[in-house]
């Protein structure tokens, strides 16, 4: 029989096939160091395998996402609490450690050994069921415009090879009569077979806006071109099958947007969220994910912090001042405060002032959105903990 420790650190190296489990007491003994399967019973048998070696255990994993999450509901259904250990502190602190080996036990010793020694890493609390669908549709949702992206490139790459005048005829990534277009005619004989007056009806009969334009349109680039290029047949056959894949997946894409806008409109918060100018339900719900608890922030400025918005110094003896942009940081969260941002100069208002005033200090346009991000992470950081939605006009002062 073991001798039970008052108090002892797990770390675990989660895979999506099984888990590595290390545990390690105040002097920095291992305990016990076993594979576990990423099954439920083999998952709830180690839990309760390591409960029992002290009176008192810290968690620690290395992954936050879909291969944990098993392992972190499981935890939390026991009432126990994990803290995440980045991989790049896990790579770094590998160095300190004897061996050069590269094994799962390893890596999960080391874990548990960074926890010990660290207090400061932050706590993995498992997502409230509103969140968890968020994070779901909008990683679905990156996925299929990834999806759309490179399909829109491929069919331009193929286009051009055949028929290069309408390729640069029409933006395929927001015109949908083009890519319609694609979906019956993709040389320029066969569109100059059709004539503008029968395109144009064969157009306008698929709903197309502007019809009688994009038949104009693409006559004019049939009329460049009478040489039929080597693989013109296959390549017209490629073309259109991306084109009728890229409507498809618009389709998808709305239901998507529809169902992340629905999700994000039952959050407690989401009207102070959207009432942020640039912050739509798409953005809103981004940042929803990516933010997770706000609780988690003591201010606006660590809420910037993890967002990477603020410089970090990196000063040595005399050297002072230099700022540098931050490294690690949530990339998610910055990309939502960056483009909501960006997208609330578009209109009159005090975002738009504040980047002009940025621009005339200097400052390219990359800088000054960045700044003027900055600035709303703050507002967005007050407005949630105040419970009130955003005005231009400043709420007066209370005297205390």
């Amino acid at each position: 029989m073991k001798e039970r420790r008052a108090r002892a650190w797990a770390g675990i190296d989660a895979g999506k096939g099984h888990h590595w489990a290390a545990v390690v007491d105040e002097s920095g003994v291992t305990l016990s160091s076993k594979k576990v399967d990423n099954d439920e019973s083999a998952i709830l048998a180690a839990i309760s395998e390591i409960l029992d070696l002290a009176d008192e255990v810290s968690w620690a994993v290395d992954i936050s996402g879909t291969a944990s999450a098993l392992l972190l509901a499981l935890l939390a259904a026991h009432g126990q609490q994990a803290v995440y250990v980045p991989g790049r502190t896990v790579n770094r602190m590998s160095g300190a450690f004897r061996g050069e080996a590269k094994t799962d036990a390893r890596d999960a010793y080391i874990i548990a050994e960074t926890a010990r020694h660290r207090r400061d890493f932050t706590t993995i609390d498992v997502p409230a069921q509103l969140a968890a669908d968020l994070a779901l549709l909008t990683a679905h949702r990156s996925d299929l415009v990834a999806d759309r992206v490179r399909m829109i490139n491929r069919l331009r790459d193929v286009l051009t090879g055949v028929f290069p005048a309408l390729e640069r005829a029409f933006d395929y990534s927001s015109h949908k009569g083009a890519l319609m277009l694609l979906t019956g005619y993709q040389t320029p004989a066969a569109i100059r077979r059709r004539g503008r007056a029968r395109l144009t009806a064969w157009l306008a009969n698929r709903s197309v806006r502007n019809a009688d334009a994009a038949a104009a349109t693409a006559l004019e680039a049939a009329e460049a071109q009478h040489t039929a290029l080597p693989g013109e047949g296959v390549a017209a056959q490629i073309v259109a099958d991306l084109a009728s894949q890229i409507l498809t997946l618009d389709d998808r894409l709305k239901r998507i947007d529809r169902q992340v806008r629905e999700t994000f409109r039952s959050h407690p918060q989401a009207e102070i969220i959207e009432s942020l100018p640039g912050m739509g339900p798409i953005l809103g719900a981004e940042f929803v994910v990516a933010a997770g608890d706000l609780s988690a922030y003591a201010d606006a400025g660590h809420l910037a912090s993890a967002a990477g918005l603020v410089p970090v110094p990196r000063d040595s003896g005399r050297r002072t001042g230099n700022l540098h942009r931050p490294k690690r940081y949530s990339r998610r969260l910055r990309r939502a405060l960056y483009l909501s941002a960006q997208t609330s100069i578009i209109r009159e208002g005090p975002n738009r002032d504040f980047y002009l005033k940025k621009r005339s200090e200097g400052c390219k346009h990359v800088q000054a959105v960045i700044a003027l991000a900055r600035r709303r992470a703050g507002v967005l950081w007050a407005l949630l903990r105040d419970n009130r939605n955003f005005t231009t006009v400043p709420p007066a002062t209370q005297t205390a």
